[in-house]
C-alpha cells in the first residue's frame, strides 16, 4: 500500500486511476508519493519516505529539484497535457490585444439605462477599432509541446510564423506545419516579428530574456506574450516600452505589482492551463507517471532523473537504485548481487547529467542485507525493492 498526499486540490479524473494500492493522508510526512500543482515546496521538509513528486503541469519551479534529486526523490512534470488550453489562450490574447475587445465592452456597460445606446454606438466604435492577426508576423520563443499548437492554429488564421527552438526535436519538427520559419537566431524573432509569444520554461541562464536590449530590436507597437513564467521578462523594462509607445500590447497570465493596473498591459489570472480538459489530462498523466514508477520502476517525463523503462517485471525481482553519475557504480551493484549469489535476469542504466539510475531484475528474492549493502555504497542515493 503506498500513500499519497495531494497539496493542490487534484482532478478526481486522476485521483481515480491510482486505485486500490494507493491511500490518501494528509501528512505529507506519511507520504510515498506527492501531487502537487502550484505550492511552493522549496521550504518544505522532505521526508525519508518521500519517493516520487508529481508536478500536475508542466512548470516546476515550485519543486526543489536538485535538491529532490540528492535524497533520491523522482519529481515528474505532465509536459503537453495542458497544452490545448494554453493554446487557446494565446489566439484569445493575440485577439484581445489587436481590437481594444475589453475598452468596447466596458464602455457598452457603462452605458446601462441609456435608451440612446444603439445609436451613439455607431459613433463610438471608431475609438476600439484595431487590426486583423491575418498577414502579420508572429514569431514563437519555444516550439515544444505548446508552442508547436500554437504556430499551427496561427498558420490556419492566417499569420505568417517565426519560430526558434534550438533544441528543437525530431518529433516536433515533424509535427510542424511546412511553412513556418524555423530561424537559428533569436534576435531574427526580436526584429521581424509583430507579435511574440513565449513558451520556454525558465532557468537562470534565461531570467529576464525579455529586456531593454531585447525591446529595443522589436518593431514599433510590437505585441508581447507571456504565458510561460513572469521572470522570463524583465517588466520594469517592459512598462517602459509601453509608456514610450515602442510596445503596444503586454499580455501575460502573471499577476503582481509591477502589472497589475498598467495601461497597455493586459492580465489575466494565471487561466492558462484553467480548464476541465488541462486539468483532467494533467491529473491523469501525473498519476499514470507515479504509478509506473512506483509500481514497475520505470520512469517517463522526470525532470532530475532520466527516462528509463524495463516494462513490467517477469522475474523473481526488481531493485530500483538513484545514484551519482560516476564511473564504476555498475560494478560495484553486481558485485553485491554476485557475492550473495543472487543472478541478474536484466539490467538497464541510464544518466542524466549528474545523476543516474538504475534498474536491476533479479532470479531469486532480495534480502535486506542486500538492500544495506547496496545502500553503503558511496554515491548511491536511494535503494528501493519495487518487486
Amino acid at each position: 500500500m503506498f500513500k499519497y498526499n495531494c497539496q493542490n486540490p487534484i482532478s478526481g479524473a486522476g485521483i481515480s486511476k491510482l486505485g486500490p494500492g494507493y491511500e490518501e493522508t494528509d501528512c505529507m510526512e506519511d507520504a510515498d508519493v506527492v501531487l502537487v500543482r502550484s505550492t511552493k515546496l522549496h521550504n518544505t521538509y522532505l521526508p525519508d519516505k518521500l519517493t516520487a513528486i508529481a508536478r500536475a503541469g508542466a512548470g516546476v519551479n515550485n519543486i526543489p529539484i536538485e535538491l529532490c534529486a540528492e535524497h533520491g526523490i523522482a519529481v515528474f512534470n505532465t509536459p503537453g497535457a495542458n497544452a490545448n488550453g494554453v493554446k487557446e489562450m494565446v489566439l484569445a490574447g493575440m485577439l484581445l490585444a489587436s481590437r481594444d475587445i475589453m475598452g468596447g465592452i466596458e464602455w457598452v456597460k457603462s452605458q446601462k439605462g441609456n435608451p440612446d445606446v444603439n445609436a451613439l454606438a455607431e459613433k463610438q466604435k471608431k475609438a476600439f477599432a484595431g487590426c486583423e492577426i491575418n498577414g502579420r508576423k508572429l514569431g514563437i520563443i519555444g516550439l515544444g509541446a505548446i508552442g508547436q499548437l500554437v504556430a499551427n492554429a496561427a498558420t490556419h488564421l492566417g499569420m505568417d510564423v517565426y519560430g526558434y527552438d534550438p533544441y528543437l526535436s525530431v518529433d516536433a519538427a515533424w509535427n510542424l506545419s511546412r511553412s513556418i520559419h524555423h530561424t537559428q537566431d533569436l534576435d531574427d524573432i526580436y526584429r521581424e516579428c509583430d507579435y511574440i509569444t513565449i513558451h520556454i520554461p525558465l532557468t537562470e541562464t534565461n531570467r529576464n530574456m525579455i529586456d531593454s536590449r531585447a525591446i529595443g530590436l522589436m518593431k514599433e507597437n510590437v505585441v508581447i506574450l507571456n504565458f510561460s513564467r513572469d521572470l522570463l521578462v524583465d517588466e520594469k523594462a517592459l512598462v517602459q516600452a509601453l509608456r514610450s509607445y515602442k510596445v503596444k500590447k503586454y499580455v501575460t497570465d502573471f499577476a503582481n505589482s509591477t502589472v497589475v493596473g498598467e495601461p497597455g498591459i493586459l492580465v489575466t489570472p494565471h487561466l492558462g492551463a484553467s480548464t476541465e480538459e488541462s486539468e483532467d489530462n494533467c491529473a491523469v498523466m501525473a498519476v499514470r507517471e507515479v504509478r509506473d514508477y512506483m509500481e514497475n520502476g520505470n520512469i517517463k517525463n522526470s525532470v532530475n532523473y532520466p527516462a528509463c523503462d524495463m516494462g513490467r517485471c517477469l522475474a523473481e525481482g526488481r531493485i530500483a537504485i538513484n545514484h551519482r553519475n560516476i564511473a564504476n557504480m555498475l560494478g560495484q551493484f553486481t558485485s553485491v548481487l554476485g557475492r550473495a549469489g543472487i543472478n541478474i535476469s536484466d539490467l538497464t542504466n541510464k544518466g542524466k547529467n549528474d545523476y543516474a539510475y538504475t534498474l536491476i531484475d533479479v532470479e531469486s528474492p532480495i534480502t535486506c542485507d542486500i538492500i544495506k549493502k547496496l545502500e553503503s555504497i558511496d554515491g548511491v542515493l536511494r535503494v528501493r525493492i519495487v518487486k
